[in-house]
């Protein structure tokens, strides 16, 4: 049945048999924005717009001599790893200093991977054991998550290349749940990311119940049908109640829905990337960044439409011993980062660096692309912490870790250069400010000592 759009409001959906698709930013919302610019309601920025806060987490450490930038500021050299994102630099910081000392031994002994992982979002130790009796503390984007809980139809989403592990032990006595998760709604109890890019297409575009949903998707399957052509009459509806350009917007951002449909069933025909570690045989298999990509494509979906305002993804586990043979890579990388200073290994670290930091590049300009709202671009509005809990993978050390913040959290970040703390700094002062600007007021988190200056 074709619904009454003539009351649009951003939660309008184009709906059909198991199909609900929430609208993206169009200017005919614009004018909601002045009673939550002028109250700066939680989860929005100073315009009114949503604020979208995502984590991203690379494994392993880097290559430290080709990731540090020379100098500071805004006139500072960045480091060889950054060439992916140079065009791009006035729209992320990099930051030198910050620290977890709770992911160091602590007299725990090996561990260090497991203690990273854990650590990077909570900011707390984990407790070392491999059994039942796992104990964290509940991460950054879960607090968050559970203050905004009721502002967009998903409180949070966890993505991850790395298949999901809640037992058994995966580093030196610790348990797979830390190393599989970077998210955590309580102590003991993480958020389970999602692998499959169909699981979270249908997640964010799936609607009615269970049976609906189900019928809906077989008669996809079956009939080779796309997911718009059972919300065609709304579309046709919500057109007339459009602008120009508002109707251009939709009419884009549903070309990019069935884009991404597309590439999903192609990977879906080709099989989803082997398990960490087993190459697939050659010529076969979704690559690594057709999953990664494919991935922060639904990221961007779901904060284009507002589903939700907080992401996290692990681009992989810590320890991931993955090859990268289409980098000249045969090696695992959790082998090669104990490089032992040998030259060759070193070498191929900084290409797997290039690599992660490529789809970095890729993540910002499909969100610099998107228009917001208000006008500005979801990057704009947007506070995203790219990075690593080890600085060194030789070392094993947490101190001075590679970190990036792209995004102006909707103007109160200044990106475009590179700041030098000037002593180590923990990590979780960061998240302190980060949770002020989303409008979650608190004076310390994890091991802050307080909170991140305004520099």
């Amino acid at each position: 049945m074709r619904q009454d759009f003539s009351n649009l409001s951003r939660r309008s959906f184009l709906r059909g048999l198991g199909v609900s698709m929430a609208l993206p930013g169009l200017e005919a919302f614009r004018p909601l924005l002045a009673a939550e610019a002028s109250a700066r309601a939680l989860g929005t920025t100073a315009s009114g717009a949503p604020l979208r806060m995502a984590y991203l987490y690379v494994p392993n450490g880097v290559n430290v001599k080709k990731w540090r930038p020379s100098g500071s500021g805004e006139n500072a050299k960045l480091g060889e790893t950054f060439a992916p994102v140079e065009h791009l630099r006035d729209d992320f910081q990099v930051f030198s200093g910050f620290e977890h000392k709770n992911a160091t031994t602590g007299g725990d002994g090996a561990g260090d991977h497991a203690r990273g992982s854990a650590t990077f979002l909570t900011g707390q130790r984990a407790k070392k054991t491999a059994g039942s009796d796992i104990h964290l503390g509940v991460s950054v984007d879960q607090v968050a998550a559970m203050a905004a809980k009721d502002l967009t139809r998903f409180p949070s989403l966890e993505l991850t290349t790395a298949g999901v592990r809640k037992s058994g032990v995966c580093d030196s006595g610790y348990s797979c749940a830390y190393v599989y998760n970077i998210s955590w709604r309580s102590e003991n109890q993480p958020m389970t990311p999602e692998s499959n890019p169909r699981a979270v297409f249908e997640r964010l575009f799936g609607g009615g119940g269970a049976n609906e949903r189900i019928a809906s998707l077989g008669q996809r399957y079956a009939s080779k049908r796309s997911l718009l052509d059972f919300i065609q009459e709304d579309a046709k509806a919500l057109h007339k109640h459009l602008g120009r350009n508002d109707r251009q917007k939709v009419d884009e951002y549903l070309t990019g829905v069935r884009e991404i449909e597309l590439q999903i069933e192609k990977v879906e025909a080709l099989g989803l990337p082997p398990d960490p570690g087993v190459d697939a045989p050659e010529g076969k298999g979704a690559t690594f960044s057709e999953h990664v990509r494919l991935l922060m494509d639904m990221m961007v979906l779901a904060f284009k439409t507002d589903s939700t305002r907080i992401a996290t993804f692990l681009l992989e586990h810590e320890g991931s011993n993955r090859s990268f043979r289409e980098l000249g890579v045969s090696e695992g990388h959790h082998s090669i980062s104990h490089h032992q200073g040998k030259k060759d290994n070193l070498e191929k670290i900084a290409k797997i660096d290039r690599f992660y930091m490529e789809q970095m590049a890729y993540f910002m300009e499909k969100m610099k692309a998107v228009e917001d709202v208000d006008g500005k671009s979801l990057l704009h509005n947007s506070m995203v912490v790219y990075g690593s809990c080890l600085a060194d993978g030789n070392r094993h050390n947490n101190d001075n870790i590679p970190i990036v913040v792209a995004g102006n959290g909707g103007g109160v970040f200044n990106p475009g250069r590179h700041v030098d703390l000037g002593e180590d700094t923990p990590m979780s002062n960061l998240y302190v400010r980060m949770l002020n600007e989303f409008g979650v007021q608190k004076k310390d988190f994890g091991d802050s000592n307080g909170v991140l200056r305004k520099i």
